[in-house]
């Protein structure tokens, strides 16, 4: 199945919050917020109001922002949880109920009969607030097939907007991801999201298998962040995405990507790894000679994902002994300096002599052409 729409709930707010390095103000949850609507994503997730005093107005504070993206919480399948996140003005509520074995016997003790009436109930409740409902089976992809699709299709029946597919614990292959949700498809009329753990890093690839199969909703964290090892990055989802069909990702603010990571890393206090997608260091930088060659005549050879789209730029690095006479030349002619083949040659080998003890600085480098042009 071709991936036709899709929206992005963003939990940078909810799941990132329980990253180990995270304890947001409500400044920066607000700064978050707006950087995440200027973006375009369309749902921003908000911690359960139950979570702490703060946390319930805080919900409150950003639901009253004026947003264009709707404003979501996350609580638990209980009625006190349901009325307080009501009470904040959000605009849906996420609820969700553990499912598989583990949770039902060592968490809530609950069995499949005791879930669905439980949610009978909350769900009735927040229909009639006039609130969008999500429900989520915790733990998905270590519960029984048989147990899921009856608390789904007994939801379904309830009238949700959307049913929610959790890898909890980040063990889900993208193999059991189509399987499930293409069954769902063809069984629920709700809407279908997936929330997926990165634990064993799978978490993108889980992610677009799930669009492929039919899901509508994927969860996000800003460079990935949450529990132990996080969720679906944003950026990487949209990487994934771009580089499938980019006319898919053209309704975002591309551009403002690398702004949105930055500020997250520092209040989260980490560094933008150096691998990330789309905005780490060297996400758009070439450096052997084959591939710098073919970069300069059509950067597409090498370039899944155009850095201009992102407001990113590529770089070419030169002064170092895999180095190749293309990327020489194109630093010459930058400086305003022309060679023959044969001093190309010539000067290309000198530089791979010298880059033998280590790389050269650019202003080394620019200090060998020119006095190459002297000499």
């Amino acid at each position: 199945m071709s991936i036709q729409r899709f929206s992005i709930i963003d939990s940078t707010l909810r799941e990132g919050e329980q990253f180990a390095k995270a304890h947001y103000t409500t400044e920066e949850k607000i700064r978050i917020a707006r950087a995440l609507d200027l973006f375009g994503v369309e749902y921003i997730e908000l911690t359960s109001p139950v979570a702490s005093p703060q946390s319930f107005e805080d919900c409150k504070i950003i639901a009253k922002l004026g947003l264009k993206c709707k404003i979501l919480t996350h609580t638990r399948c209980h009625m006190e949880d349901a009325q307080k996140a009501v009470d904040t003005g959000v605009d849906g509520i996420d609820i969700l109920f553990g499912t598989s074995s583990y949770l039902r016997r060592f968490s809530h003790g609950k069995s499949i009969g005791e879930i669905i009436e439980s949610a009978r109930e909350v769900i009735g409740f927040i229909k009639q607030s006039g609130c969008e409902v999500r429900f989520s089976s915790e733990d998905t992809f270590r519960s029984e097939e048989v147990d899921l699709l009856r608390v789904y299709q007994a939801v379904d029946e309830l009238g949700v907007d959307r049913v929610g597919l959790a890898d909890t614990v980040g063990v889900a292959t993208p193999r059991q991801l189509y399987a499930l949700v293409s069954e769902l498809r063809k069984c629920l009329k709700a809407e279908i999201e997936f929330h997926g753990h990165n634990d064993s890093g799978c978490a993108i690839a889980n992610s677009f298998t799930a669009l492929e199969a039919g899901a509508t909703h994927i969860d996000t964290s800003v460079l990935g962040i949450g529990e132990r090892n996080g969720i679906t990055s944003l950026g990487g989802l949209i990487a994934r995405i771009y580089s499938y069909n980019r006319d898919l990702v053209t309704k975002y603010r591309l551009d403002t990507l690398g702004t949105l990571d930055k500020m997250v890393a520092e209040i989260v206090g980490v560094q933008i790894p150096f691998n990330n997608y789309i905005t780490g260091e060297t996400s758009f930088t070439h450096k052997a000679g084959m591939h710098t060659k073919a970069v300069m005549l059509n950067p597409g050879v090498y370039e899944p994902i155009d850095p201009q789209d992102f407001g990113m730029q590529r770089t070419i690095s030169i002064g170092h002994r895999l180095t190749g006479k293309n990327a020489i030349q194109s630093r010459a002619q930058e400086l305003g300096l022309h060679f023959g083949d044969s001093q190309l040659r010539e000067i290309t080998q000198e530089i791979k002599r010298l880059a033998d003890a280590g790389p050269l600085s650019t202003a080394q480098l620019d200090a060998l052409l020119r006095g190459w042009v002297v000499a």
